[in-house]
């Protein structure tokens, strides 16, 4: 194994080798975005641009759902993750597979009967504008500002560890992203998936080969370190809700959390959407399982192979690194310079990573902010937009949110606690939103100020729950003994251990229950709110409509309608009966 302590090259170290291999990543992006505008249909209608006329394969479909969920900051941060606190955070995926048959069984019939532009469509079907705005605003703030950090992140990881300016690197994302998904619209934004999830397994590969080559040992060298290490601590089936990980919050908290992003996610039923049958965006769902599960695992065995390699001198004790987020992107710059364009390569996976989430973002918000926001407006002027017209809003809003995406991800370099922050909003706000989608699909009683009173109140508990000071989580153990003196930028010492007592307790709990949290919240709430409306309202109540439910509720109405049809009409002969031995 060669010595992690070898000098490490010079700042500015790209070479035009690797400064090709990333411009050819983003000159293929733009022009997958220009051969859509003039190919086709030339994304000159709303449906087109939001939808690709109902055209995606299965295949296609199920690597863009991945892709759009996997950003720079999953691709750093799980190798981080594993690197620091152990492979168990993997059994969160658990929750992928537990809520997958969920979302394609009773949340995507709904969505898929409708054919909505914008989700949150749905909810003013169901309940009325105020439920609609509500959650569509609520949500359009977390994902621009999540957008921003998205673009952000990887620019302040790659600025600290490979000598590339961050402004070059928010610039170089941004403006490519916003051009190709702005005059491309949804086909180029999934076409472009295909290629930069190609990126992202090859820039980890690349990794874990170069860090395999020098580790004596090889792969069972990693597990056999790894396991001395405690990384491979998969057993913890406590059952303390305030134990970061734990068998129980990953798998529980994991469905919840997968849930809310894909069962009511703008992102990801915009892409089901664009699948030519409803069966099709079933397959494409339970394939992007293994896709998904793939890709990650890849991600999580290089925090372990990162592990071994810099097992007695990390660089973040040492002093080279702020943060473990950024070990990988420290590697590739200190041992795969060796190979040409192996850097360039690898920058280009990370660029991938943000630019398949933010083109899908940017597409999804411009959909939102058009059948939200734009059309509901000039309905109350007394106008309404043509369909060519409406892929021209479109483009617009997608342009303008980009540009609004570029200045949130240079506000939040000059503020750093942002990124916390918008993490904290991104968690919080998931369970709310979830809870008042599925109070309107599974519950026929719920009404409109019932569901906005139970989704402020659970957003508001949850934002107080996210937000409140929390425990230090406990680090696996490092070491630097390892390390030369001279690479010692600065003496390390232990802090000393927290009084987690003087937290509250429901401020202790795992950042994993909070989606569980602000569903159940939203709907007992909700739901309670309804049942005292519906109590002492004066208001008629109308027949709900079978098409706003779940199959299995929508098929009670149904039996229960035609129940109430097949009595009537009995009634209606019996009364004519009676009429007709009166008049003889």
């Amino acid at each position: 194994m060669e010595d992690p302590n070898s000098p490490i090259p010079e700042e500015g170290f790209l070479h035009w080798p690797d400064w090709l291999a990333i411009g050819l990543m983003l000159a293929a992006s733009a022009a997958i975005g220009v051969y859509y505008r003039f190919t086709g249909g030339k994304q000159k209608t709303a449906e087109e641009y939001f939808t690709a006329n109902h055209s995606t394969g299965v295949g296609l479909l199920s690597i863009a759902m991945m892709v759009a969920f996997l950003s720079a900051i999953s691709l750093l941060g799980s190798s981080g993750e594993n690197y620091t606190y152990g492979c168990i955070f993997n059994l969160v995926y658990c929750g992928l597979g537990f809520g997958t048959p969920i979302v394609a069984y009773f949340y995507l019939p709904v969505f898929w009967e409708l054919q909505v532009m914008s989700v949150f469509e749905y909810l003013e079907r169901r309940f009325g504008v105020t439920a609609r705005l509500v959650a569509s605003l609520a949500n359009f703030l977390q994902t621009s500002l999540y957008t921003g950090v998205v673009i952000y992140a990887p620019s302040l990881a790659l600025e600290a560890t490979t000598g590339l300016n961050g402004t070059t690197s928010i610039l170089l994302i941004g403006l490519i992203c916003t051009f190709y998904s702005t005059i491309g619209g949804i086909k180029a934004v999934i076409i472009t998936d295909l290629v930069q999830g190609a990126l992202m397994y090859i820039c980890v590969f690349c990794v874990i080969g170069v860090a395999l080559s020098e580790i004596d040992g090889g792969v069972s060298r990693v597990i056999e370190v790894a396991s001395e290490g405690g990384r491979i601590n998969f057993l913890n089936f406590k059952l303390d809700p305030t134990e970061r990980h734990t068998f129980w919050s990953l798998s529980i908290g994991g469905t919840f959390f997968f849930l809310s992003l894909y069962a009511t996610s703008q992102v990801q039923v915009q892409r089901m959407l664009t699948a030519k049958s409803i069966g099709d965006a079933r397959k494409a769902l339970f394939i992007n399982i293994p896709l998904t599960l793939s890709l990650t695992t890849t991600v999580s065995f290089s925090g372990l192979v990162l592990y071994t390699y810099y097992r007695d001198c990390d660089p973040v004790l040492a002093g080279k690194i702020k943060s473990h987020d950024m070990i990988m992107p420290y590697f590739a710059k200190e041992r795969m310079t060796k190979v040409p364009s192996l850097t360039g390569i690898f920058i280009s996976g990370v660029f991938s990573a943000s630019l398949s989430t933010v083109s899908a973002v940017l597409n999804s918000l411009a959909a939102i902010a058009l059948s939200d926001y734009v059309k509901p407006l000039l309905r109350k002027l007394g106008k309404e937009l043509p369909d060519n017209k409406a892929a021209f809003y479109g483009k617009m809003l997608a342009l303008s949110i980009g540009f609004l995406s570029l200045a949130i991800a240079f506000l939040a370099s000059k503020l750093g606690s942002l990124i916390q922050a918008v993490t904290a909003v991104h968690g919080a706000i998931g369970g709310p939103i979830l809870g008042l989608f599925t109070l309107g699909m599974f519950f026929e009683n719920a009404n409109e100020t019932g569901a906005v009173v139970g989704t402020v109140f659970a957003l508001v508990f949850n934002m107080w729950v996210a937000f409140s000071p929390k425990p230090t989580p406990r680090k696996l153990p490092l070491s630097v003994e390892g390390c030369p003196n001279s690479t010692l930028i600065y003496t390390t010492t232990i802090p000393p251990e927290m009084d987690e007592s003087s937290f509250l307790y429901i401020h202790r709990l795992s950042y994993l229950w909070y989606t569980p949290i602000g569903l159940i919240v939203g709907i007992i709430a909700g739901y309670v709110a309804s049942l005292f409306v519906r109590r002492f309202s004066k208001v008629p109540i109308s027949p709900p409509d079978p098409s706003l439910f779940t199959p299995f509720v929508a098929s009670r109405i149904r039996k229960r309608c035609e129940k109430e049809a097949t009595t009537g009409s009995q009634v209606f002969v019996l009364d004519t009966k009676k009429f007709d031995n009166i008049d003889s």
